[in-house]
């Protein structure tokens, strides 16, 4: 699945919008399709989930029993189907417990029953379903996925007004914090450059990765760097291992006095509320579905005894990154038609700094299993509606 977030990241344009994307709701549908496919289409939808297809739907079985199983995360898969439309035992015995549903042929109620269950799989965080619905749609499969952690200790607001760069002269929603462990941020060499990364540690055994890169490095190549660095495929040099000077992007590591003998890490990152929209057939190489989209053919005899094409498949995703934790949903659709301070500074310690004042990218990734479970780029962060107080880190406590 991580290399399912990789492949996609890097095919995102170069200088795409802010966006957020998650592999986890759409791994489990195309590992579903392949089950149910033949031919090329098979053939490609085995190359997108990375295994052979008759090992693919009991694969989405687990991943999305063990995704329930985080605390702070669901998954869920819904299925609807036109009631002439025979379907396979087989393939509807193997999804992941779900309950098949029919459309009624009105399409305006059959539209709000599938938004209602988008709202309801994520808490009302995707309240409409990216589909559209009418009669030659057939069959839907969806997957829903939501992701709630709170930090292990909160952020300081503040004013965040960068004076250079493309957020110059702006005020944002800055957050600040300051800690003792250095190993929270390092610094990658990756085939997109020098990569800052940043580990804010969740309550619910789930972490945000901030990435920022190079100045002028593509989106997609840091994310997809920085789903390298979540797998190990590039080495961290971390905060306590630096050398002085500006050793990465955003970083500044230096000697200062200071009361305690404990070193320091200092963040400062905007905040951002990010919604965003894809229609995977426009990428339709990256997730396996080129050939499964040729309607002069039936590209799914293990799904149905009729001839299936795939017509639609977008996925609706959000992401919110606060003092107090992160959120992020997404729903994923494929439809198929006919043929988804003054103390004493008594010690020189090592000082940290990390000043995130441009675009970055984000990885929210299970600390167990290394999972990525969404994935974004922030291009317009949180601007404050009114001017909060100016932050003293003098007022911060030391903690981790």
């Amino acid at each position: 699945m991580n290399r399912l977030t990789a492949r996609w990241a890097a095919s995102l344009p170069a200088g795409p919008r802010g966006t957020v994307l998650s592999a986890a709701a759409v791994w489990p549908l195309l590992a579903l399709l392949a089950d149910g496919a033949a031919g090329p289409a098979r053939a490609e939808l085995e190359d997108a989930v990375g295994m052979p297809a008759d090992r693919a739907a009991e694969a989405a079985r687990g991943l999305v029993a063990a995704l329930d199983r985080i605390r702070g995360s669901t998954s869920a898969i819904g299925l609807w189907a036109r009631p002439e439309l025979p379907l396979r035992e087989r393939w509807v015995a193997g999804l992941p417990s779900t309950s098949l549903g029919r459309f009624t042929g009105d399409d305006t109620a059959d539209r709000a029953a599938l938004d209602a269950w988008a709202a309801e799989r994520t808490g009302g965080l995707i309240p409409q379903m990216p589909v559209e619905i009418d009669e030659t749609v057939l069959l839907v499969l969806a997957a829903a996925q939501t992701l709630r952690t709170r930090w292990l200790r909160p952020f300081n607001d503040f004013t965040l007004m960068p004076e250079t760069g493309p957020w110059a002269d702006r005020s944002l929603v800055g957050l600040y914090r300051r800690t003792s462990l250095l190993d929270r941020v390092g610094v990658a060499e990756t085939p997109a450059g020098p990569l800052t990364v940043l580990r804010v540690l969740g309550d619910a055994g789930i972490d945000v990765h901030l990435l920022l890169g190079a100045e002028g490095a593509a989106p997609g190549a840091v994310l997809a760097a920085g789903v390298g660095v979540v797998g190990g495929a590039h080495p961290v040099v971390t905060g306590d291992a630096l050398p002085l000077g500006e050793p990465g992007p955003g970083l500044r590591v230096e000697h200062v006095r200071s009361s305690t003998r404990r070193p320091v890490l200092a963040v400062a990152t905007p905040a951002f509320d990010l919604t965003a929209e894809h229609d995977l057939l426009a990428s339709a190489a990256v997730f396996g579905l080129s050939a499964a989209t040729d309607r002069d053919h039936g590209h799914f005899p293990g799904v149905s005894d009729g001839p299936l094409a795939l017509g639609q498949a977008a996925q609706a995703g959000m992401a919110r990154f606060t003092r107090e934790g992160f959120e992020a949903a997404a729903v994923t659709v494929i439809g198929a038609v006919v043929g988804a301070a003054e103390p004493r500074l008594r010690y020189r310690v090592r000082r940290v700094e990390l000043d995130v004042e441009r675009p970055f990218g984000f990885l929210a990734v299970h600390r167990t299993s290394r999972l990525v479970l969404s994935a974004g780029w922030v291009v317009d962060p949180v601007e404050y509606t009114e001017a909060p107080y100016a932050y003293d880190e003098d007022d911060e406590d030391d903690g981790d």
